[in-house]
């Protein structure tokens, strides 16, 4: 015989209505009724439908985190925090991969939005009225891009690569080198500016670019690199550094050596890399506080453009010198 909702209502002493509550909007009853209704489900072997509680309520308890491509490796522990705070909040959450740096774009991303409570867009690549177009099928918070009047969570990376910049001239490098992002990136354009800013006239510095997240990336910019003369690299993602040290170190012109590139801390420990100073950024972090403002958002319904900056923070093994 199947258990059902009345079952466990019956069982437990309490209304059908009050016994669907306990189980699916447990915050709506009082916990000792909670703590007996969860008793009498699991003596009876009752599993709830969440689909169902979810559609009863009017919504689908699925959410979306959107990234423009599933090449750059950063995106993965976004998605791992993202997953576990919708875990906790009883929602599913759904991957999909949408560029939208142009209209056309929008209209998959419409369909996606119709069938999902909310979405999670980590830095999108189009302009600010593609985004806005995008924020405005549903509930919406943005990771890695600030917009004006759209809830946002940002890794203030700037800062840190100002940081690795400003150090690299203190230590000495008259030539540094910046690897770009890719083309249409709002945190590439932050990481420039703020590099430039610390660089200032203290040392020279070399832009390059743009480049896609990829290893394969860093080892294209290989030649382009040895030719400016840099004696510092800063690459915009991990990946890209990883492939210039791949080939750097071919060459034998590796760090410690005549090229010092930066990287994330995990990965210079990783490849034996110690020396080189690294930027810690916690990815978890960034999907969790996405998440969990999109549960806000998701709750009142109104985006009152909430903007905050997750500080990021700058390894340093060693002096660095020329």
């Amino acid at each position: 015989m199947v258990t059902t909702l009345a079952d466990v209502a019956a069982r437990a002493g309490v209304a059908k209505s009050t016994a669907s509550r306990a189980l699916g909007r447990p915050d709506l009853v009082a916990p000792e009724t909670v703590e007996r209704v969860r008793a009498a489900a699991l003596e009876l072997g009752f599993v709830p439908n969440r689909a169902a509680s979810h559609l009863a309520r009017g919504s689908s308890g699925i959410v979306a985190l959107v990234v423009p491509t599933l090449d750059n490796a950063f995106f993965t522990p976004i998605v791992a925090g993202a997953q576990a705070r919708a875990r906790a909040s009883d929602l599913q959450l759904t991957v999909a991969v949408h560029r939208l740096d142009d209209a056309d774009e929008l209209v998959e991303l419409e369909r996606l939005a119709r069938q999902v409570d909310g979405c999670i867009l980590v830095a999108p690549r189009g302009p600010d009225d593609i985004v806005r177009a995008a924020g405005a099928f549903g509930p919406t918070v943005l990771v890695d891009r600030e917009i004006e009047g759209m809830t946002s969570i940002v890794a203030d990376t700037a800062s840190a690569f100002a940081d690795l910049a400003g150090r690299f001239a203190d230590s000495g490098h008259r030539s540094i080198a910046y690897l770009g992002g890719p083309e249409g990136s709002w945190q590439d354009a932050q990481r420039s500016a703020a590099i430039a800013a610390a660089v200032a006239d203290r040392a020279e510095l070399t832009a390059l670019g743009p480049f896609p997240a990829t290893f394969a990336a860093g080892v294209a910019a290989t030649e382009a690199v040895i030719a400016s003369g840099a004696t510092a690299v800063v690459p915009y993602a991990t990946s890209i550094g990883l492939g210039l040290v791949f080939a750097l170190r071919a060459r034998g012109v590796s760090s410690p050596g005549r090229i010092v590139v930066s990287a994330e801390r995990l990965v210079a420990e990783a490849i034996g890399a110690d020396e080189v100073p690294a930027i810690d950024v916690d990815g978890e972090e960034l999907g969790r506080e996405a998440m969990s403002a999109l549960v806000r958002l998701r709750a009142s319904r109104v985006d009152t453009g909430e903007r905050r900056r997750l500080g990021v923070s700058v390894h340093w093994p060693e002096p660095t010198a020329v």
